[in-house]
């Protein structure tokens, strides 16, 4: 219904390019915790940056159905944390550029984000505040022709290796929400450092608490309106939790499909385990859900593409995504014994990279209250204008 002859072709060929040259660097990217410079170069030169962005920058402006399956097939190669670098520079950081960003600054960071050159992250969580985007208190006060940035932000993907920051602060801390701004930094500016966090799962993604000591900028750096940062945020959440929605049902199905094949092979008591009526029937329950969620996040995608405003479905995408994605996989793993808790094993690494789901990009406890505010409340959350 949604994917055409050219959109298959696609995955295939990114399928092929993954699998040559990717998944063989994988290994040693989740011991190092850093992914090398070259691969953002390669898939620059493929062109998988630009599937979403406009020509005149070297993008391609294709719909998002190609940036849906470039997300499921990133799920498909078992390192959350490789898939989470590559999104959160393509989806997080540069669709404040592409959004906010005058002519100037798609000029210097976002055609060099789609060639891969330059990797950006996107700053709005904080030590104090994680959800309470509204709560932050990281401050930009205007001082002539600059703005000088305090504060810090922490879960920052990509928030170590990147060359540019997107960072959302405080211009007007009397008016809470409607005194967030965004702004847009280089990594070696005066002032700005960063601490790499160890975390449980996406071992191979650089997070960063991130800490702005008088950090100097340029006023022409502000994207967008002063004040209306918080605007821009919420606009954009819809596009990162129907992103996370979509990869909790790809990371599914991979984990499903893998385990298909190991009860097929695996025997236990004369038979191939898979003739067990009750793993069958754990198997039936885990696709009935899988493609539940699949078909709901493509009509999500397909009513974003087509300019709806979509905070409630994409936060309902997210919510139920994640969280159906967390108890397959860890069904998956008991449906494996023994071998599912073994590191050779991919699902023990999916299981902890799949934990995340329901606390990145907003809690499942937020994505509620908000859903419920829409459905109970009445409250309708508007674009920025």
């Amino acid at each position: 219904m949604h994917f055409t002859e050219e959109h298959e072709l696609f995955r295939e060929s990114l399928k092929d390019f993954l699998q040559k040259e990717v998944v063989p660097h994988i290994e040693k990217w989740e011991k190092t915790g850093e992914i090398e410079r070259f691969i953002w170069k390669k898939f620059g030169d493929m062109g998988y940056f630009g599937i979403a962005y406009p020509e005149k920058y070297g993008g391609m402006d294709l719909d998002l159905f190609y940036t849906v399956i470039f997300l499921e097939e990133l799920q498909k190669i078992d390192s959350g944390g490789f898939a989470a670098a590559m999104w959160a520079h393509a989806y997080l950081a540069m669709t404040h550029v592409n959004k906010e960003g005058d002519h100037k600054i798609k000029e210097k960071y976002l055609k060099t984000s789609i060639s891969g050159e330059k990797i950006g992250c996107l700053c709005i969580s904080e030590p104090f505040g994680g959800s309470d985007v509204a709560g932050m208190r990281t401050t930009a006060v205007r001082e002539g022709d600059f703005y000088v940035i305090n504060g810090s932000k922490t879960f920052i993907t990509n928030g170590v290796y990147s060359d540019y920051l997107v960072v959302a602060a405080k211009t007007d801390p009397s008016v809470k929400n409607k005194g967030i701004s965004i702004f847009i930094m280089d990594r070696d500016t005066p002032g700005i450092s960063a601490t790499k966090l160890d975390k449980l799962g996406w071992r191979a993604s650089d997070t960063g608490e991130i800490a702005f000591d008088n950090v100097k900028i340029p006023v022409e750096n502000l994207m967008g309106e002063e004040g209306k940062g918080f605007s821009y945020i919420m606009q954009h959440f819809a596009l990162e939790r129907l992103i996370m929605g979509v990869n909790a049902h790809a990371r599914t199905e991979y984990a499903i499909n893998y385990v298909i094949k190991y009860m097929a092979e695996r025997e236990a008591f004369g038979q191939t385990i898979n003739k067990f009526q009750a793993l069958r029937h754990t198997v039936a329950d885990m696709v009935s859900e899988l493609e539940m969620c699949k078909e709901f996040n493509y009509s999500v995608a397909k009513r974003l593409d087509d300019g709806q405003y979509v905070v409630k479905e994409a936060s309902m995408s997210k919510l139920l995504s994640t969280k159906i994605a967390d108890e397959a996989i860890y069904k998956c793993l008991q449906l494996l014994g023994g071998y599912g808790y073994m590191e050779e094993y991919p699902i023990a690494r999916l299981f902890r990279d799949s934990r995340l789901g329901p606390i990145g990009g907003g809690t499942s406890e937020i994505l509620k209250e908000v859903i419920a505010k829409i459905v109970i409340d009445k409250k309708e959350y508007k674009p920025a204008t």
